[in-house]
Parts: structure tokens; C-alpha cells; sequence
């Protein structure tokens, strides 16, 4: 037996692992009732994104990335960071909004769908294009990082020992603006092409720093990643201000080199359109036309 032929398995494993962590999230989600069940909750998902992290790694380094892995990773990213950070939100604040609690969840899982089909649309476009090198940019908040901010706020407000940090309005409006971002057009940084230089090393330090400053602080140290989570948020934002222009300089020309030209319309076209042959054996033969609606015999 070839175990070679089996490798595949491997990344796919990783795959339903982070699957099986977003069904236990919504378990406990469900059926929770206090302020340890859901942080147990977003402890689930916290494993599902080391699972979501290597599953592409393994599958690059054992050479077996597949269209089957592709979609079963958008599947799974939509349970695990769509639906189950999505109620563990409502069930952790947005009970008392009623139905419209139910529904700002609802359009984070929606969202973050969208999200990852035009991601799995856009990928095949650029590999029927030629381009096999990652992108220095993605399109629009990954889910993964939408469902970082929701659930790191639930681990920091466990761990500082307060039920819920954010009010419950402060909670709507997080989800909102997370799910706006997921479907906007604003481009954050994929990191998939860092290389070792001056400047990764200063933006380390400078994590590096930040996060020294937060312990010192006093801080919640589950605080160290939902900061680092908003500035990556930040980051993009930013970049998308500063340099908003040139972009969409850069947008317009790439829509004109890739538009095709429209071929001329034919005159017997432009006729039958507009009606003026009733039935077959008014159409051209040869396609002379002898004036509007007048067909010249061969």
C-alpha cells in the first residue's frame, strides 16, 4: 500500500477538528447558562482557530492541496467562526434585544458566508489568471479576525472577572461594524508574504512592547490578543485612508485593461431587435438589407 495516496487525509483531519470545536462551542452556547458555559464556549473556537491555522500548513507541506480541502475549510470557517462566535454573542449579550438580538447575529453568520464565497470566487479567478503567489492583500476582514474580537471579548470580561465588559448596545454595535467589514471592499494585509527585514523586525519590537506595556498595566493578559486583533483592524483601516486614492486610481485602469471591447453590431441585428421582421422568412438570407425592414432576395 502506497501511504503516500493517504496524505490528503492529514490537513482534512485538521479540517473537521476545527468542525467538531465549533459544534461543541454551539453546545455550550445552547445550552449554557452562566458565565463559565460561554467562556468555555469561545475556549472551543480559540482551538478551532489553532486547527484552522495548521490545516493549510500541513496540507503545503505534505503537497496535497486540493479543491475538496478548499471548500471543506470555507465550510468549516462558517461554523466555527461564523455561527458559533455568532451565538455565543447573542446567548453572552444580545438576549434582551429580542428578536432584533437574534437578528445582528444573523447577519454576522451571513456576512462572513458572503465573505468566504467571494474569497473561494476571486482565488480561482486568480488561478485561472496565472497567479499562484498569495496576494499581499485580502478583500474585506477575514472571518477568522471578525470572530477574534468577539470571543477574545468574552475571555478578557471572564478573566477580569466581570460578566459582561461592553454593554449590551456597545455589543450590537461591535457585531454590525465586524459584519460591514467582512463584505467591504477596505483591504487588510494577508501577512502570507513577510520575510525577515528591518521592518518586520521594528513592527515585532514594537508588538513586543505593546504587549510588555499591557502586563506592566496590570492588565488582563487575554487582553494582549484582542489588542492585537484591533490593530490589525486599525492597520487596514488606516492604509485604506492613506492611500484611497491611489487605489482607486489603480482600480479604474485595471477595469479598463481588462474590459473587453464590444464587437460592432450588425444592421440586421439592430432590426430584428427592434421587431422589423415578423416571422423567418422575413430574416436576411445573406444578410443585405435593403433599407429599414426591407430585405434584398439572393
Amino acid at each position: 500500500m502506497d501511504f503516500r495516496k493517504t496524505y490528503y487525509i492529514l490537513p482534512n483531519l485538521f479540517t473537521l477538528s476545527c468542525v467538531l470545536c465549533g459544534f461543541t462551542s454551539l453546545s455550550l452556547s445552547a445550552t449554557g447558562k452562566g458565565e463559565t458555559d460561554f467562556y468555555l464556549a469561545a475556549l472551543a473556537i480559540c482551538f478551532g482557530f489553532f486547527f484552522d491555522t495548521f490545516d493549510g500548513r500541513v496540507a503545503r507541506l505534505t503537497k496535497t492541496q486540493t479543491d475538496l480541502g478548499r471548500d471543506l475549510d470555507s465550510l468549516a470557517d462558517v461554523i466555527t467562526f461564523g455561527a458559533a462566535p455568532a451565538l455565543l454573542v447573542y446567548k453572552w449579550g444580545l438576549t434582551n434585544f429580542g428578536r432584533l438580538g437574534i437578528f445582528i447575529p444573523g447577519l454576522f453568520v451571513c456576512a462572513g458566508a458572503l465573505r468566504l464565497a467571494r474569497f473561494n470566487v476571486l482565488s480561482r479567478r486568480d488561478e485561472l489568471g496565472g497567479q499562484k503567489k498569495p496576494g499581499k492583500y485580502i478583500l474585506g476582514l477575514a472571518i477568522p479576525a471578525a470572530a477574534s474580537v468577539l470571543v477574545f471579548m468574552v475571555i478578557v470580561s471572564h478573566n477580569a472577572g466581570q460578566y459582561r465588559a461592553v454593554s449590551e448596545s456597545g455589543t450590537a454595535a461591535i457585531v454590525l461594524v465586524l459584519s460591514a467589514l467582512m463584505v467591504s471592499r477596505v483591504r487588510f494585509r494577508s501577512f502570507k508574504d513577510v520575510h525577515l527585514s528591518g521592518k518586520t523586525v521594528g513592527v515585532l519590537l514594537l508588538v513586543a512592547g505593546a504587549s510588555a506595556a499591557i502586563v506592566l498595566a496590570g492588565l488582563e493578559k487575554g487582553f494582549i490578543f484582542l489588542f492585537l486583533v484591533l490593530a490589525y483592524i486599525t492597520l487596514g483601516l488606516a492604509e485604506e485612508v492613506i492611500f484611497f486614492r491611489s487605489r482607486a486610481a489603480e482600480a479604474r485602469g485595471a477595469a479598463r485593461a481588462i474590459k473587453p471591447e464590444p464587437p460592432p453590431a450588425k444592421e440586421e441585428d439592430v432590426l430584428r431587435e427592434l421587431g422589423a421582421f415578423d416571422d423567418a422568412e422575413d430574416e436576411p438570407a445573406d444578410g443585405v438589407v435593403d433599407g429599414p425592414g426591407h430585405v434584398k432576395g439572393t
